[in-house]
């Protein structure tokens, strides 16, 4: 997902895996450090993961970083989490974004949308 709502999931996770490999592989310690503790965060801890990444999302959404919206909202997917479970995270993003967040929001819909139907429909 990014500014142009036309790259699909498969593009989004093709291109999200071919550069993390790449900046991994050509990275220095500071970059994979980095990466291992942004994934080590989301770990279930007192905390879920379902709960971690709900509230990566609703974080992303307010910052306004598309890439970050749809990687959170495939996890969320993944998660377990309940469109219930999203639209209620949405409107925390948008009760403290305000309407600047509306544009990512219409982006975050047609993208769960994608998600849902490549991992098997709604919920």
């Amino acid at each position: 997902m990014s500014n142009t709502p036309s790259r699909s999931y498969d593009e989004y996770q093709a291109f999200r895996s071919e550069l993390n490999e790449r900046i991994l592989a050509r990275g220095t310690t500071i970059t994979k450090r980095f990466f291992t503790l942004d994934t080590k965060t989301y770990e279930a801890g007192a905390l879920d993961e379902k709960t971690k990444e709900l509230l990566g999302l609703s974080a992303s959404m307010v910052l306004r970083c598309d890439d970050c919206i749809a990687y959170h909202i495939d996890q969320c997917v993944k998660a377990g989490a309940s469109d219930e479970e999203l639209f209620e995270t949405f409107d925390i993003a948008l009760i403290v974004g305000g309407s600047i967040v509306i544009p990512h929001l219409r982006r975050a819909v047609a993208f769960l949308d994608e998600c849902r139907a490549h991992n098997g429909g709604a919920s």
